[in-house]
């Protein structure tokens, strides 16, 4: 798993570079404009962003399977430093190659008959694929370690198979793609992202717990998650409420 990995990162750099050169070289340019700032769409992107960085699952097998566990903060470190430009850039690119028009997918803006469209598109296909098997391994694992009758062998492909199918009929059955994920990022992402690593580091380190500068940015960032989460909720659950009456 760690090569297929492993592309999905080099995908992801593919899939930048190719939104990067159909904006230079394919003719799109960088000089769309719109509203750069807009309060009712605070919460909404928050919460997209904060999807982003929910891949807290994956964590504990990306440790388990290196070989110098000691430098695991390290590698948490450049993934979310990698994460942060990359997710930044192809914002700034979006925003600046098609402006307001931009949909919840950078693909769908793309036109299809350039070579640099065509790369990002299967570039977008091809990425879920190389992280999908790392993503469902924790899923798979801990439904296995219930039951002994799920270590057979062919039990687990079976589990893996019906993971697999599920999930995929789940995102062909869910429209509103884009607020759906505000929806999961708000309503969840910022409780194992936000809240809880907040929470449970009070709880762990009680003598931490005098009134300083690092309780007061704790306290900050809680208050703050609260906010995200509530506030995103709402939206996203607004905004797919609205589109399904429109259907």
């Amino acid at each position: 798993m760690a090569y297929v990995s492993a592309g999905g990162v080099l995908a992801s750099f593919v899939l930048i570079g190719s939104v990067f050169w159909a904006g230079r070289v394919d003719g799109l340019g960088f000089h769309e404009k719109g509203m750069l700032w807009s309060w009712s769409g605070l919460p909404t992107t928050i919460s997209l962003y904060t999807f982003c960085y929910c891949g807290h699952a994956v964590f504990p097998t990306l440790c388990n399977s290196m070989k110098h566990r000691n430098q695991f903060p390290k590698v948490l470190l450049v993934c979310f430093v990698i994460s942060t430009v990359s997710y930044g850039s192809m914002a700034v690119l979006g925003y600046l190659i098609f402006g307001q028009s931009l949909m919840s997918q950078i693909t769908l803006n793309l036109p299809t008959q350039n070579l640099s469209s065509k790369i990002a598109i299967y570039t977008m296909l091809i990425n879920p694929i190389t992280k999908y098997a790392i993503i469902l391994s924790p899923i798979a694992t801990a439904i296995k370690d219930t039951s002994a009758f799920c270590n057979r062998r062919s039990t687990s492909c079976l589990i893996r198979t019906v993971l697999v199918i599920s999930i995929t009929v789940v995102a062909l059955a869910v429209p509103f793609f884009g607020y759906v994920m505000a929806f999961i990022g708000s309503f969840l992402s910022v409780s194992a992202s936000i809240l809880f690593p907040c929470l449970c580091y009070l709880s762990i380190y009680k003598g931490y717990r005098r009134f300083g500068l690092e309780l007061v940015l704790i306290v900050a960032i809680v208050l703050m998650g609260v906010v995200v989460a509530v506030t995103g909720t709402y939206t996203s659950l607004r905004e797919i409420v609205k589109h399904m009456t429109r259907v």
